[in-house]
């Protein structure tokens, strides 16, 4: 009878055992699956000591059956902690198993040592074999490590329940009686003579074990979230090692390169055409600089984000692994969000040009005005600007002075504001046809500063920084002399900004050329020799050469506007 009594609870505990291993998952604590592995050890024990004929064969049936005595009650304490959320450290386990070790080192030593059992002696009580033993000093640490695990493990019990919000109730529940019931079978173990009770518990142990593990997978958002995104989630996953031999792939990989459904396990990407134009690509650029860890990948209509990381075992790396995110509605939301601020730069262009038009018209209108008001046959600021783009043209092509497209293009925009300031000039300075008085060239030459002061007025709100100074630069000192004798701050040599420089040329250059209601126009030859041996006085003598090359270029100009009549 008690054979069939320790078998049938040998083999439940061997099959539910069998159960957790159908259940078991890759996150399952590993203490959980040692106390599926004891307990049907220590089951077995009893069964052996059920089949002992005398004191020896007794003795190594304890021995199993204490294999589980000193391990299971620190294990399921450990497992407590677990499950509780109670942080410990590495040390505290090793002390656990070192401690329980050394007990269970002493009691194996039975029959050769009297640490664990003084003596003993073979007894059998209704056809069944027991030991009756006298105990050691050992059996005294064991008896007072299991009181201390299980007040520990109600402990940790209690600290969840009634500060942890993130532990299940029902586990708790079912731990507390589990610890319980492994505590109640080891001090009540002989309660029902001459059977132990302590098998039958193990088992229900077992029992209980199993649905707090069925609940606890469930609870673990962590582990469960990634199964799920793995399994069913929108991103895939594929991995290599280090030598680029594919490792691996989920569904949804498959879905996005269907080529991962051909590839064998441990088989070499670049055996694949596909693989050696994406994965084996991407790879190149992640090894070439880390910072290349993700790339867009089009196929099928569809864009795919491929997020390059290392594939870790633990904290080693041992490979890569790609992760692939369907990025197609995202990729479009932003094409149709780069394509409305295009179409509203351009607009903003287009406006912004409109208003930039509306105000060079407004600039010229007031120099026309201006010049309507001067001894002048009409032309001079349409002249002087043209003059202006045929010597910055010269000078661009030699590139020693190095100046910018931006440049040119605001000093040939600036050029007719060169006289703005001759509004402020009195008309009968203005339009006398003869020589000024002292008095009156000094009011004539006020117009240079005026000039300045007018269109930093007009130009104050503008944001072209460099179009404004140059501007006003080209105003205020068109009339400066290279040798410091010019008005209106005596500036010399390269103390005169260089746009005031190469309009001093344009200017002067139109003067001679044009005709006065006070002067006929000069001829291009007296008109060059007064320019070029201005060089190096009036002008500067850097800018020769560059006169000289663009002295074509302004003759031919200038005969065209006079066969037109405009000079």
């Amino acid at each position: 009878m008690a054979t069939v009594y320790y078998g049938t609870l040998f083999i439940a505990s061997l099959l539910l055992t069998l159960l957790y291993a159908m259940m078991w998952h890759k996150h399952f604590s590993v203490h959980f699956t040692l106390i599926f592995c004891l307990i049907p050890i220590t089951n077995l024990g009893y069964l052996l000591l059920t089949d002992a004929v005398d004191a020896d064969a007794a003795l190594i049936a304890n021995k199993v059956i204490y294999v589980g005595g000193c391990f299971l009650q620190p294990i399921i304490m450990l497992c407590v902690f677990d499950l509780c959320h109670v942080k410990y450290t590495r040390w505290l386990r090793a002390a656990v198993f070192g401690l329980s070790s050394v007990i269970f080192l002493s009691m194996i030593s039975a029959g050769h040592s009297a640490l664990f059992y003084r003596s003993y002696e073979f007894v059998q009580q209704n056809g069944v074999g027991m030991l009756r033993k006298e105990y050691g000093p050992m059996h005294t640490v064991f008896v007072v490590t299991i009181v201390l695990y299980a007040v520990m493990s109600i402990a940790a019990l209690a600290y969840a329940y009634f500060r942890k919000k993130d532990v299940s109730r029902r586990t708790i529940y079912l731990l507390l009686l589990t610890e319980l019931l492994s505590v109640a079978s080891y001090f009540a173990r002989h309660l029902v003579e001459p059977w132990e009770i302590s098998p039958a518990v193990y088992a229900a142990a077992q029992i209980v074990f199993l649905v707090i593990i069925r609940r606890v997978c469930l609870y673990d958002i962590t582990d469960t979230g990634i199964d799920t995104l793995v399994q069913t989630g929108a991103t895939g996953f594929i991995s290599f090692d280090f030598k680029g031999r594919y490792l691996g792939s989920n569904e949804t990989a498959k879905h996005i390169l269907p080529e991962l459904s051909a590839l064998t396990v441990d088989r070499r990407a670049e055996d694949s055409a596909v693989m050696r134009e994406t994965a084996l690509r991407w790879l190149a650029d992640f090894r070439a600089d880390e910072k290349n860890d993700k790339v867009y990948y089009t196929r099928d209509g569809s864009t795919y984000l491929v997020s390059v990381t290392y594939l870790y075992n633990g904290h080693r790396r041992r490979g890569y692994q790609f992760f692939l995110t369907d990025d197609t509605k995202n990729q479009q939301y932003i094409s149709l969000i780069n394509q409305y601020n295009t179409d509203l730069r351009e607009e903003v262009a287009e406006k912004t040009a409109h208003i930039v038009e509306m105000h060079d018209r407004l600039i010229l209108s007031m120099a026309a005005m201006v010049e309507s008001r001067d001894n002048s046959t009409g032309g001079h600021i349409r002249r002087t600007s043209e003059g202006v783009r045929i010597l910055t043209e010269e000078m661009q092509k030699d590139g020693a002075l190095r100046l910018t497209e931006d440049f040119c293009r605001d000093l040939i925009k600036a050029a007719p504001m060169h006289d703005l300031g001759k509004i402020a000039v009195d008309d009968a300075v203005l339009r006398k046809p003869g020589r000024f008085t002292p008095e009156e060239f000094e009011k004539m030459k006020a117009h240079a500063a005026e000039g300045a002061r007018i269109v930093h007025d007009i130009l104050e709100g503008t944001d072209d920084h460099d179009f404004r100074r140059i501007a006003e630069n080209v105003a205020h000192y068109h009339h400066e002399r290279w040798d410091g004798s010019g008005y209106p701050e005596h500036l010399a040599g390269e103390q005169i900004p260089l746009e005031a420089r190469i309009m001093a040329i344009a200017d002067v250059y139109d003067a001679l050329v044009s005709r006065r209601v006070y002067k006929d126009s000069m001829s291009f030859a007296q008109a060059d020799k007064i320019i070029t041996e201005g060089m190096g006085t009036q002008f500067d003598k850097a800018l020769e050469p560059y006169y000289i090359a663009a002295r074509p270029r302004l003759e031919a100009y200038y005969r065209t506007v006079q066969a037109e009549g405009g000079c």
